[in-house]
């Protein structure tokens, strides 16, 4: 209760901060006059409605994703320093989505694009994990992942090269620091079902992952289908994962620190983290975005953010995980 007292603080934060700062009067005047079928006065209600709300809810569903795919991961592979990228799917939708700002295609176009690529290459990682048969699935799973997200990584740098430097290049630096400024209503009717649809077997089958983390012995002991878990974990993850890139580009951090700081605060049951994770990743985006439109003149990456904040409280994280090992 108090993670979503705090998430709904946050909301309403980033409803009133920004370059057109508003007031919680402004916002129950605006939203008593939309539910009575009217149009709030301006510019008041482009703001609210048409700008900044859609930003907001859209940080709001991009962190949960992404802190879901963090921690289903970590259960998953049982290692706690898994990131939602770990098979390459934010590599495979970056590679799209820069193909398509290459080809000059529509904004949705490129986020079909990258997010369809993202799901293209885990299919990849996954139908070459199984071809290469081998009594650790896990670890040929994750290997075949750093390969195919290299392979990304190098086909994101090329396009790069053979980008324009005066318009395409610029707008290629820019998603892949991770932006959402381009958020609109219609990308919200996109994302929200993805992301919701990722989201609901993972809380379903929340107790048969949380078995996972034990071993595949000791899961299949205890009746869990293994095989089946773990690859509507991977599919659902990777779903999250590719919606979250395909529209606001590469933020890195999110789904490596906010599961630690879950465990941190609900202990290490996966059906206890995964909704402290979903709702702390959520607050966690929504304040990132609100200080990168609002603490300088032009707007601030929210990787760059991210890893700002991330990387700091990652190393405090390390350090006092080993004074509790010794």
């Amino acid at each position: 209760m108090g993670l979503v007292v705090i998430l709904l603080a946050a909301v309403l934060l980033a409803s009133l901060l920004g370059p057109y700062p508003l007031t919680p009067g402004d916002v129950v005047s605006a939203i008593m006059a939309r539910l009575a079928g009217h149009a709030a006065p301006e510019p008041i209600d482009t703001v609210l409605f048409q700008i900044r709300l859609p930003r907001v809810l859209a940080a709001l569903l991009v962190g949960a994703a992404l802190a879901a795919a963090g921690t289903s991961y970590q259960t998953l592979f049982r290692n706690p320093l898994v990131s939602p990228d770990i098979l390459g799917v934010s590599a495979g939708a970056g590679f799209g989505a820069v193909l398509g700002i290459l080809l000059s295609l529509p904004v949705i176009a490129i986020q079909g694009l990258g997010f369809v690529t993202g799901l293209l290459t885990v299919g990849i990682v996954y139908t070459l994990a199984r071809a290469l048969r081998s009594q650790n699935e896990i670890l040929v799973l994750v290997l075949a992942g750093i390969v195919v997200g290299a392979l990304a990584g190098a086909g994101i740098s090329l396009v790069k090269i053979l980008a324009d430097p005066y318009n395409q290049l610029p707008a290629i630096t820019f998603w892949l620091l991770g932006s959402l400024s381009g958020i609109k209503v219609s990308d919200l009717q996109t994302v929200a079902p993805l992301v919701i649809l990722g989201l609901v077997p993972l809380a379903l089958l929340r107790w048969r992952i949380g078995v996972l983390s034990l071993g595949d012995d000791e899961a299949k002991a205890l009746g869990v289908n293994v095989r089946f878990v773990r690859g509507v974990v991977i599919a659902a993850a990777t779903l999250v994962t590719a919606t979250a890139v395909s529209v606001s580009g590469v933020i890195g951090w999110v789904g490596l620190v906010i599961p630690h700081m879950a465990r941190l605060l609900v202990g290490p049951r996966y059906d206890r983290v995964l909704p402290a994770a979903v709702l702390m990743g959520a607050a966690f985006l929504v304040l990132i975005d609100t200080v990168a439109r609002g603490a300088a003149r032009i707007e601030i990456p929210l990787g760059l953010l991210t890893a700002l904040l991330g990387a700091p409280v990652f190393v405090w994280l390390l350090a006092r995980g080993r004074r509790s090992w010794s």
